[in-house]
């Protein structure tokens, strides 16, 4: 795989990595996207105003949190379109043996 850096690429998981390194390293990867980080943005903003609700306990504020929500989801078949940057080239390379890539 031919990796540049300001180069927007298409990849498509075609393995799951056995370690869970390789999971979090993808999952972090496709958390990257424009889109995904509008809806990680609106859902802290919704987590922030409506969810966490506090409440009294023992004379304490205690916050009720909710769990948090896996936007993107580590599976076959999954694609997710980047911009190369060199930041994120050596992750890219780690995991590359699982994704398939293509130019955008």
């Amino acid at each position: 795989m031919e990796l540049a850096a300001s180069t927007t690429m298409t990849f498509t998981i075609t393995t799951l990595p056995k370690n869970e390194a390789g999971v979090k390293t993808l999952r972090r990867l496709m958390r990257m996207q424009p889109e995904v980080q509008k809806a990680l943005t609106a859902l802290a903003k919704r987590r922030r105003q409506i969810d966490n609700r506090p409440t009294n306990r023992a004379g304490r504020i205690w916050i009720d949190r909710k769990r948090p929500t896996q936007v993107v989801k580590v599976e076959i078949g999954e694609s997710f379109t980047l911009r190369v940057t060199p930041q994120i080239i050596n992750d890219i390379k780690s995991v590359e043996k699982y994704l398939d890539a293509k130019a955008a």
